[in-house]
């Protein structure tokens, strides 16, 4: 083996190893950042339309636009669950006197 053929060795190795390491990172924490997964569409934006419910083979509206596929409602189309912030304010409970 001469030594070009091991240079494209170690390179095609190296990039085989970059990207099990990619894909292993990528399985863990998604793109979407801090957030996680939406729960609804599970981190793919779109979920199955709703004219395919009553459909009769046929598949296609306006809203997926003939793809049967439309942006999920949970996270809208961004794939990502975001929590909702939510202020709760308790009063104390009236007591008779």
């Amino acid at each position: 083996m001469g030594p070009l053929v091991l240079t494209q060795l170690a390179t095609g190795l190296s990039v085989l190893a970059g990207a099990v390491l990619v894909k292993s990172v990528m399985d863990q924490k998604p793109m979407a950042g801090q957030f996680p997964r939406c729960a609804r569409c599970n981190g793919t934006g779109r979920v199955t339309c709703m004219c395919t419910r009553w459909s009769d083979g046929d598949v296609g509206c306006r809203t997926c636009a003939g793809s049967g596929r439309m942006a999920c409602s949970s996270c809208g189309g961004t794939g990502t669950g975001r929590p909702m912030p939510v202020q709760i304010q308790m009063r104390p409970p009236n007591r008779p006197s």
